[in-house]
């Protein structure tokens, strides 16, 4: 069972432009009586943000906590029931604070994407989070929670009509409109410059199943690092940028689900473009960009370049530009029988910001609040700490999330 303390959210980094933006979507859609706490290092930019949350935040407690003060963050997790972090780049910043709840028993969130990270939480927190009850809940924002739960609930409803383990399984970007988090950014350069000095660290991101449990490695799975052509539709589709630690959580969720989404189960995403040399074009293009920002953020003198166009940690657009963004992802997979599905995840609000914002806040609600327990303690995913429980909670904020069945020749995907 999660601790039962003084608080039942606590949101660590809440001076941070991402962690105001969860501390305000708590203020507005926390249930009433829910005891919120705001921390960080500085108690009087903490103060700041909750004054300016308006009425429902005016009582919340503010801590004093730094990200490398171990007695304080012990504290921190014995007096909560979830502590959610944006503290980071969280492999320099994170771990002290992973040990901590683990031992307390308080379950945690955060909106990493660092596979480092994540692979060095399992390997240290993992076995002590199931004793204690603590869910460790790893990637709830823009990554990886579209992608997991889009995964879960193809899968859900193939069980659920009898259709058979799931197969051969894709996503496809549709469209996307949003910047790069500062706070992303930095966690990037971190995670690449270490695996350039690290050949270990190497070894661990060029894993598809870095994450994942041995039993559930699947053959044949790989990343797609390159354009190519796909037969069934003709088009040309390259890599997606989040999908480094987006199938690998997806891999996780599937590893640690009881008997998994099938013993055939493949996943990967991609961005589709059109056929034809234009259509490869821009594919090669876009593969060529990714490969660019990896080889600058691990260049000295490319990185310090790159830093005055990328915005720092604490950083973020204007409430306009969040309003304005969007995304709509499409995840199409095949069951053993043959039998097709399609899922659909959409959200109105710049992905990095202000979905993430709703999708991390709406989080650690579904823990502390929802009576559904999808997972035991342990290093977890959304999926398999919050399922369905949290899927719901997102259609209530106005999220796209679903899943059909289709003939082909009907409503295709690719």
């Amino acid at each position: 069972m999660a601790a039962v303390g003084d608080f039942d959210v606590t949101v660590f980094g809440a001076s941070g432009f991402v962690g105001r933006l969860i501390a305000r979507h708590l203020a507005r859609h926390a249930p009433p009586g829910l005891r919120i706490a705001l921390a960080g290092r500085n108690p009087e930019r903490v103060e700041s943000v909750r004054a300016s949350l308006g009425p429902a935040a005016r009582n919340w407690p503010v801590l004093t906590v730094d990200a490398q003060d171990s007695v304080a963050l012990a504290q921190m997790a014995r007096r909560s029931a979830v502590v959610v972090t944006t503290v980071g780049p969280y492999l320099r910043q994170g771990l002290r604070l992973i040990d901590a709840c683990a031992r307390a028993g308080t379950d945690y969130i955060d909106l990493t994407g660092d596979t480092l990270f994540i692979r060095e939480s399992i390997e240290r927190a993992h076995q002590l989070a199931r004793r204690s009850g603590a869910r460790i809940v790893h990637a709830c924002g823009f990554d990886s929670i579209p992608s997991d739960l889009g995964v879960h609930l193809l899968h859900r409803q193939a069980h659920a009509e009898g259709a058979g383990p799931l197969t051969d399984t894709t996503l496809w970007v549709r469209s996307i409109k949003g910047g790069v988090s500062g706070g992303t950014v930095a966690s990037m350069r971190d995670q690449l410059q270490q695996a350039r000095r690290d050949p270990r660290a190497r070894a661990v991101l060029a894993d598809p199943h870095a994450l994942s449990e041995h039993a559930a490695r699947a053959r044949g799975q790989q990343d797609i690092r390159a354009p190519f052509r796909e037969g069934s539709t003709g088009r040309w589709v390259g890599p997606f940028a989040m999908a480094t630690i987006n199938t690998r959580i997806v891999r996780r969720s599937n590893a640690l689900h009881p008997g998994g989404y099938g013993p055939r189960f493949r996943y990967r995403e991609v961005v589709p473009f059109g056929p034809g040399w234009r259509g490869r074009l821009q594919a090669s293009a876009m593969s060529a960009g990714i490969g660019a920002l990896t080889l600058a953020m691990t260049t000295p003198g490319l990185s310090h370049v790159l830093d005055s166009f990328l915005p720092d940690p604490g950083q973020g657009p204007s409430a306009q530009v969040r309003a304005a963004g969007h995304f709509r992802f499409q995840i199409g997979t095949t069951t053993e029988q043959g039998i097709r599905y399609l899922a659909t995840v959409a959200a109105q609000g710049d992905p990095g910001y202000a979905a993430t914002a709703v999708m991390c806040g709406e989080s650690a609600l579904s823990l502390a609040t929802d009576d559904r327990r999808e997972g035991s303690g342990g290093v977890l995913t959304p999926a398999r700490a919050m399922g369905d429980g949290l899927i719901e909670r997102l259609r209530t904020q106005g999220f796209t999330i679903e899943a059909t069945r289709y003939e082909p020749g009907s409503r295709r995907a690719g």
